[in-house]
């Protein structure tokens, strides 16, 4: 049996990567053992059991941000955290670590050095985070999800998304508007503009559109705004204009596939999760970053901008006059984001999660079954051999 220890947690842009590549490692191989390692305080607790992963846990690490005493007491704390993941390794006779950032992928990738495990990063950002820095220069693999991403060995593989994408994108999203809308409520015939700041919503993209609602509606625009459910009030209900168009405001939308399917157009963070699904299905997108952490969020949308597949306005400069300058010119020109979204998707290529998933198996040891190969793969096949005689070489 193979054993594969899959370590990310902390936020959906790490876990739901973590629970695609999961998925195609069990299609992929009969005889695998797949185990995770998370902390107590990321939603991985809750996320990894319900979606039949066994999850071990170590204690979170985070790197304060100040020069305060609770620095001095990281190298510590990352010790214990090491042992605690390299005692999972040894229960479980890991033969592959796999990595996807957050707190908990650091102590498991030094652990897997320690007992000479070989490690293999998916990296979900154009920009790569410090766990993933580290591991960079010993990892036997390093997958990327976007093209460019500054990360030592990386080769761009594309972001595994979860099944219910991946069936989409093959299907393709236009096949299902009709059902999609009837699910959701909304009118097939209508321009649609899908509006959603991610699982807790936005309020600085909720305010523009609460602003500019409004000017859209007269112009006979549908929106499906999906707020948060912090930001969602018990008396919103839908508003309905003569012009035929129509505001349908939500707390959230548990099958998102769905909504995606349903747009036209799409206002939304570009965070990475976003940026590749809605590239997959070919979701034309304006996309506005949060300036967060190294700025990933900008650069995750830089290469569909750069393609033509996105307009990206910075978060302080969106109002409702510039995202009605925004939304209005492309939502009513049906060819011109049909072109934005074939660009977007000969930008991302489908089957991310079943190449990622034949690295794993081939570093730790099994021959996978043939997906669809590329350039890329070659050079990352090609770069893994290398890197694992390296290792043994060290060794």
């Amino acid at each position: 049996m193979t054993s594969v220890v899959l370590a990310g947690g902390g936020t959906a842009g790490h876990t739901s990567p973590l629970i695609a590549t999961a998925q195609a490692l069990r299609a992929a191989c009969d005889d695998v053992r797949l185990t995770c390692i998370g902390t107590p305080r990321g939603m991985e607790v809750d996320i990894l059991p319900a979606a039949g992963l066994d999850l071990r846990l170590v204690p979170a690490v985070p790197l304060p941000r100040k020069l305060t005493s609770d620095l001095v007491k990281v190298p510590f704390r990352l010790n214990g955290a090491v042992g605690e993941a390299a005692a999972i390794l040894r229960d479980v006779g890991a033969d592959v670590v796999v990595g996807f950032g957050g707190y908990v992928s650091l102590p498991a990738y030094l652990a897997a050095r320690r007992l000479h495990i070989p490690v293999v990063i998916q990296e979900q950002n154009a920009m790569p985070g410090l766990a993933n820095k580290v591991a960079s220069r010993f990892a036997a693999a390093t997958c990327t999800s976007f093209p460019a991403t500054p990360l030592r060995g990386g080769v761009f593989l594309g972001l595994p998304v979860r099944s219910q994408i991946a069936t989409l994108a093959a299907a393709g999203r236009v096949s299902e508007r009709d059902e999609a809308a009837r699910a959701l409520g909304l009118d097939a015939s209508r321009p649609t503009l899908l509006v959603s700041g991610g699982s807790q919503g936005a309020q600085s993209i909720n305010n523009a559109l609460l602003a500019a609602k409004n000017e859209l509606l007269a112009a006979g625009v549908q929106i499906l705004h999906v707020l948060g459910p912090k930001n969602f009030a018990s008396d919103m209900s839908a508003e309905f204009s003569s012009t035929g168009g129509s505001y349908h405001p939500v707390a959230f939308v548990a099958d998102m596939e769905l909504a995606y399917a349903a747009a036209d157009l799409m206002v939304a963070r570009s965070g990475a999760g976003t940026v590749v699904e809605t590239a997959l299905l070919g979701l034309p997108t304006i996309l506005v970053p949060l300036a967060i952490g190294n700025g990933e969020q900008a650069k995750n949308g830089q290469p569909l901008v750069s393609a033509g597949a996105a307009v990206m306005v910075p978060n302080e400069a969106l109002d409702a006059t510039r995202l009605i300058a925004e939304v209005l010119p492309l939502i009513t020109e049906p060819d011109r984001l049909g072109a934005m979204g074939a660009a977007a998707q000969a930008l991302m290529r489908p089957g991310a999660a079943e190449r990622v998933a034949a690295v794993v198996l081939r570093v730790a040891g099994v021959q996978p079954p043939a997906v669809a190969t590329s350039e890329e793969a070659d050079e990352l096949d090609s770069a893994t051999a290398r890197r694992i005689t390296e290792q043994e070489d060290e060794q």
